[in-house]
């Protein structure tokens, strides 16, 4: 098992010399999501905050719920390892301007994803866990992350289903 340590009940960091993930570290960090009441958990394999490269696994339970958000002067990559998910981008006044179906290698479905825009987007979580490598710019910088207005800062199924709806008429 690899050396961590932990920030907060979401938040681990990596402290081997060499990281090396493997399933068993996969199927632990599902353990360890599963026990969380949030929903989420990431294992950071970057030293700290302050790093210029920020390198993830994260893993999403079903319910959990990401809230359109979009990043300020940050690019963001994002690879599925096991899972399907639903990214959503919204346009400003949060008209959904895409959706794609994302899913692992062996779902057929787009596995990668770099964003280097600023556009507001949001994952839907399609299976029971959601893994995925994300790669960032940092420094990490909360103020540079902005939830728009339209959003319910909670997940609302009014709003999903509108949405939805919205992006099926188009």
């Amino acid at each position: 098992m690899i050396k961590i340590r932990k920030e907060n009940n979401e938040v681990l960091y990596t402290e081997d010399e060499y990281i090396n993930i493997n399933n068993d570290t996969i199927q632990w960090l599902k353990n360890l999501c599963s026990k969380n009441s949030s929903g989420k958990i990431r294992l950071c394999t970057h030293r700290s905050v302050s790093d210029n490269l920020h390198e993830m696994l994260i893993v999403h339970k079903k319910d959990y719920y990401v809230r359109p958000h979009k990043h300020i002067n940050q690019i963001e990559s994002m690879f599925v390892l096991e899972g399907e998910v639903d990214y959503i981008f919204f346009d400003n006044n949060g008209n959904i301007k895409n959706v794609l179906k994302m899913g692992d290698q062996r779902s057929g479905k787009i596995f990668y994803n770099r964003l280097d825009k600023q556009s507001y987007h949001m994952l839907i979580i399609k299976s029971d866990f959601l893994i995925f490598h994300e790669i960032t710019s940092g420094p990490f910088d909360k103020n540079k992350t902005i939830f728009p207005k339209w959003a319910p800062i909670f997940f609302d199924k009014k709003f999903y289903a509108k949405k939805i709806k919205e992006f099926n008429t188009l």
